[in-house]
């Protein structure tokens, strides 16, 4: 199998449905859609069990840990060659999976690619988001280069093999986990290839995590692996390097107050991680 289609959800049933439109409408058929409910409460399981696609469905559903939990799992899922992470309120353009296919068959040397990048269309589905690339196909193998084209949210492919070897760190009583930690690790090991094609319409439904405010004071940890990587990557220019350590040393010490409330809300127990 070609591609998995990777979708985190949590009580988002009718967005869900509109992926679901969008996946039928695909060009290219050599897919699988992998669904991992992380705790929702409404109809997203009656709903899923309804449709009768010509791609095989997959529907898991787990208790709410965060959206980086709901990937780990279907990341561990998926059974095809390449993961396209597809949240719940994007959308695919008719023809994404099959140029991400063409896409990738033109790089000469896949085995040191770990991912292939495209642009995004804002939710009208004609403005392309943030700025266009510098050119029309281009190869980064070095993460500094490739934070510099981070400026706006992105989409594309991801090894399905490689991806297994990068999940993300979870802890106990945290809920959220920068996405940057497991493409940062990629890129420091492998290429991306960054085409200057939109092949979905990126989307931001209430709830989000992009609308949540910061997230990292009730997840420290997770913003300390985050920076701390950051601060030890040597091709990251020195003041962003600066900051990084500074914010996982501050973080680092937002954890620890959070762990001794912790403590004392629970009558002096240890709480295990």
């Amino acid at each position: 199998m070609r591609f998995t289609l990777l979708t985190p959800t949590y009580n988002r049933a009718p967005y869900v449905e509109r992926v679901y439109k969008g996946l039928c409408a695909q060009t290219f058929h050599d897919f699988e859609w992998v669904i991992i409910d992380d705790g929702s409460a409404d109809n997203t399981r009656e709903l899923v069990a309804t449709w009768k696609p010509f791609f095989p469905i997959r529907y898991y559903w787990k208790p709410n840990g965060g959206k980086h939990t709901a990937v780990n799992m279907g990341v561990t899922k998926a059974e095809g060659e390449f993961i396209v992470m597809m949240d719940s309120d994007e959308q695919p353009v008719p023809y994404m999976l099959e140029r991400f296919d063409y896409h990738w068959k033109q790089i000469p040397n896949p085995e040191r690619f770990s991912t292939l990048v495209a642009l995004l269309f804002s939710e009208d589905g004609v403005t392309v988001l943030g700025d266009r690339f510098p050119q029309e196909v281009f190869d980064v193998f070095d993460i500094g280069e490739a934070l510099k084209l981070a400026k706006c949210d992105l989409g594309g492919i991801v090894r399905t093999d490689l991806f297994k070897k990068f999940l993300y760190p979870e802890f106990k009583n945290e809920r959220y986990m920068a996405e940057g930690v497991v493409w940062n690790r990629l890129m420091r090991r492998y290429g991306s290839r960054y085409v200057n094609e939109p092949l979905k319409l990126a989307g931001y439904a209430p709830g989000g995590l992009g609308r949540s405010g910061d997230l990292r004071y009730s997840n420290p940890k997770g913003a300390v692996v985050y920076n701390a990587e950051l601060a030890f990557s040597r091709k990251i220019p020195l003041r962003v390097r600066t900051k990084a350590a500074v914010t996982a040393v501050y973080f680092s010490m937002v954890a620890v107050g959070r762990e001794i409330k912790l403590f004392f809300s629970r009558g002096g127990k240890k709480i295990n991680n």
